[in-house]
């Protein structure tokens, strides 16, 4: 979860909100609603129990086109195009401190490493997702703690309420900027991707989904307040390398070189769980459509080599087209809806178990699966805060928007083609 977004969008909100109140209330907003939707998808991966995320859920709970523009979604924008973020970030930092390092093509040479390193066995590519997300933790504990002891002339952010922050709260602005928020929390959402692969998902996934997206919330919310409270807000505005501003103030020139190159490194965790997680949708795919057959080989160590490099194959494409904001407030809206219909689904869900549906599904012995904490209430605010944020995009953004609906109406032409064309071939 933690990467990209935390490490570039104040300077975007920066641009409609100066209440320090409110921009950390963005944080603790998008956190409640990221811990509200993990506890849902929690109930959705341990009754629907086979990898896939969306793409599974939207399948068994509406209807396999669904699923089909779903997983459209998550192989084109849901893994790709926040792999290809992180890549552009981590090449961005890094050229900021060696500015001969191409950044663009420091991000393709992460991608390619990165997709060849998860192509091997799990055991290595389980590693090495320990050991990154480990160090990136304890780098941003150590930034906060050095944000917090060593500014020299710390700047006032004004946490406490007041009448301008309540109302940039309940702005459209604050709406807008929930976007960069909730790219930054993607990611909550990633064990449900490899349910088939996890030992008893009832006990595990709630664990993994609610107490992982807790922690985030905690380091997004320090992190954030240390950059406001290091650095003046108006270097920041419109600046995509926030951290290696902070860091200046916090640390000199030196220091704030050093960090440039840690704040680099901690990115590639965020582009290896993409790499890790996004290529067991298009597995999926593969094994249900015969068009896509070729994405659901399993190389002989056990890893869907095939997807891994077909979904890098697109983040390359990505960072040698797009700009990084268009790339993420599309994806951003695309994948809101995306989670916002899957969340949703745990309504249906629950009402054909009580009409006498089985408890589970999936391979293994059928167990009782884990009840989202706090339902309805948990998944209506996911769904509440969700839908704001979408509902003002398509006011306020409407070209964004529109690209993403475009998408999925490309998506499911795809999915109309391929159905005939199978049904042709079995024939």
């Amino acid at each position: 979860m933690i990467g990209t977004g935390v490490f570039t969008s104040l300077g975007f909100q920066l641009e409609s909100l100066r209440s320090g109140f409110a921009l950390l209330m963005l944080w603790v907003v998008g956190g409640v609603a990221a811990v509200c939707g993990a506890l849902t998808y929690a109930e959705l991966g341990s009754t629907i129990r086979r990898s896939g995320g969306e793409y599974t859920f939207l399948s068994h709970i509406y209807h396999p086109a669904a699923g089909f523009v779903s997983g459209w979604i998550s192989a084109t924008i849901g893994f790709a195009a926040p792999t290809a973020l992180a890549a552009i970030t981590f090449g961005t930092y890094l050229s900021s401190v060696f500015p001969v390092l191409p950044s663009r093509w420091l991000a393709v040479g992460l991608v390619v490493l990165l997709s060849v390193v998860h192509g091997r066995t799990h055991r290595t590519s389980g590693g090495f997702q320990r050991w990154s997300t480990t160090a990136k933790v304890a780098l941003i504990l150590a930034l906060v703690a050095a944000g917090l002891s060593f500014v020299a002339e710390p700047r006032e952010v004004g946490v406490l309420p007041s009448a301008d922050g309540v109302s940039n709260v309940f702005s459209a602005g604050f709406a807008v900027s929930l976007i960069f928020v909730s790219y930054s929390y993607s990611g909550w959402n990633a064990a449900t991707y490899v349910t088939g692969e996890l030992r008893d998902p009832r006990r595990t996934l709630p664990r993994a989904l609610a107490a992982g997206t807790l922690l985030v919330m905690l380091l997004y919310v320090g992190l954030n307040y240390v950059f406001l409270r290091a650095a003046p807000a108006e270097e920041m505005v419109g600046r995509l390398e926030v951290g290696y501003i902070a860091a200046g103030y916090i640390f000199g020139p030196v220091g704030a070189d050093l960090m440039g190159i840690t704040l680099a490194l901690l990115l590639v965790s965020t582009v290896s769980a993409m790499v890790l997680a996004g290529p067991r949708v298009l597995h999926a795919i593969g094994e249900d459509y015969p068009t896509f057959r070729f994405l659901s080989s399993i190389n002989a160590r056990g890893t869907p080599g095939a997807a891994i490099f077909t979904q890098a194959a697109i983040s390359l494409l990505f960072i040698l087209t797009e700009s990084f904001e268009t790339i993420l407030v599309f994806s951003g809206f695309t994948m809101g809806l995306n989670t916002f219909l899957a969340a949703g689904g745990v309504f249906l869900l629950r009402r054909r178990q009580a009409s006498g549906g089985q408890s589970a599904t999936g391979d293994g012995p059928a167990a009782e699966p884990y009840r989202t904490w706090g339902y309805p209430v948990t998944p209506l605010v996911f769904l509440a805060v969700t839908g704001w944020t979408l509902a003002y995009i398509l006011r306020d953004r409407p070209l964004e928007a529109g690209l993403g609906l475009g998408l999925i109406a490309v998506g499911l032409g795809i999915y109309a083609v391929t159905r005939a064309r199978d049904r042709r071939t079995r024939a």
